[in-house]
């Protein structure tokens, strides 16, 4: 399968109000001085920014708001507001280094005017946890997740809503992904299939015991689970629960809810690894149509579902079709992630391919290179994504008659794969 394959979109945001969190644990809004103004001027124009995906433009607003704030003393509302806007922009960006202790800081502050046993404390791990499970510091993120849920079962009960969802905080607060669902996707990340489903299982009962089983967050935790089987391979298993959760979400939030667009792309996912192309199809065409009208036809997001419907065309040989998909997710992913983004590499790739597969050589090699390229930059040059690049356009250099260079990506290629760690086996 081309590199770009449509990526699993396990986590959902969804706000949720925490039963039992009382008003007076969030911090209070002071009066905002002339001071106060211009950091909600700064803060304003950043959020602009990101709506319209300039992360650059954001990033530079939410700096000068962060400014503001620290000359204006101990304005502790503002400065945690600030500081975890900002890390999330980084975080967009894929600058984690720097978001790491903006999170922190702004953790610090929490802890000391709530309480280290407050619910919105809990939250704040939560979201800090996110940023080391991104990073692939799944240590770290196992031991932030725990502290977390340690602080929700011990001040809401073990099998409380607390405990698997998000928490509605101040409207600056982005909801962050329930503590069970990112302990599971941990033990997946490290292949520990059994415990990863046990996580998603109690996530699963404590939605349908408190909410019902036709609730939306019940359809969040059967998409989860049901991504952990597509995972293994457990293809049988996986289908009816992506679509029990698609059913759940169609009747309760109707076909055009932007909550359906990760069910419809897992699914779509499984129907492509399967080659049941004609399935994926429709559903990625809503998918799109939804995202574009929920996040804008210049998302990143659309770019997703635009490389991942591509890919399907391409499979059912509507190369006219698949192209432009192609070429828009590459426009989007260039200027909202940059030029060196992995992201780009894959459309790259993915349109390399299809040039190759049209007998356009020519057209095909620079988009290779460039791809191979980014990848070795972003990645790292004994990457798994390396391996496949390098195999791609060792294929190229075979039809043109260039043997001898073949040979060499094929052998490194080879290389490469020898030392990666083996995948867990699938039962």
């Amino acid at each position: 399968m081309p590199a770009g394959k449509i990526v699993l979109l396990i986590a959902f945001e969804m706000a949720l109000v925490l039963p039992g969190l009382a008003a007076q644990d969030a911090p209070a809004t002071p009066a905002a001085p002339e001071q106060g103004t211009q950091w909600q001027t700064s803060m304003d124009a950043a959020g602009k920014a990101e709506a319209q995906g300039d992360l650059e433009e954001a990033e530079k607003n939410l700096n000068a708001a962060l400014n503001l704030t620290e000359a204006n003393g101990r304005n502790d509302q503002h400065l945690v507001q600030t500081l975890f806007k900002l890390g999330e922009v980084y975080e967009k960006e894929g600058k984690y280094e720097p978001a790491e202790p903006l999170y922190l800081r702004a953790l610090q502050i929490w802890e000391r005017t709530l309480g280290p046993n407050s619910l919105i404390v809990a939250k704040g791990y939560t979201k800090l946890a996110d940023l080391y499970r991104s990073e692939k510091k799944y240590s770290n993120a196992e031991t932030t997740y725990k502290r977390s849920l340690a602080i929700l079962e011990n001040g809401a009960g073990p099998n409380d809503q607390s405990v698997a969802q998000a928490v509605v905080l101040p409207d600056w607060f982005r909801t962050v992904a329930p503590d069970l669902t990112g302990l599971a996707e941990i033990s997946r990340a490290q292949g520990n299939y059994d415990a990863a489903e046990r996580l998603y299982r109690r996530s699963l009962s404590i939605w349908q015991t408190s909410l019902g089983p036709e609730h939306p967050m019940v359809a969040q935790s059967l998409n989860n689970l049901a991504s952990l089987y597509a995972a293994q391979g457990k293809d049988a298993q996986a289908e009816p629960l992506y679509l029990q959760a698609l059913s759940i979400v169609d009747k309760g939030m109707g076909r055009n809810a932007p909550y359906a667009t990760p069910i419809l792309n897992n699914l779509a996912d499984l129907y492509y690894e399967k080659k049941q192309y004609a399935k994926a199809e429709p559903l990625l065409v809503r998918s799109l149509a939804i995202t574009r009208k929920a996040a804008g036809r210049s998302d990143p997001d659309a770019a997703q579902v635009m490389n991942s419907l591509g890919l399907v065309y391409d499979a059912e040989g509507k190369r006219a079709l698949a192209e432009p998909l192609y070429r828009q997710s590459l426009r989007i992913w260039e200027k909202a992630l940059g030029p060196n983004d992995p992201n780009v590499a894959s459309s790259l790739n993915n349109l390399a391919a299809l040039y190759y597969a049209e007998g356009k050589y020519t057209a095909a090699e620079p988009l290779y290179k460039r791809s191979l390229k980014i990848v070795e930059q972003s990645l790292g040059p004994n990457s798994i994504e390396a391996a496949q690049s390098l195999e791609n356009y060792a294929a190229l250099m075979r039809k043109t008659k260039r043997a001898d260079e073949a040979d060499k990506m094929i052998a490194r290629a080879k290389e490469i794969r020898a030392k990666l760690p083996k995948e867990p086996e699938t039962k």
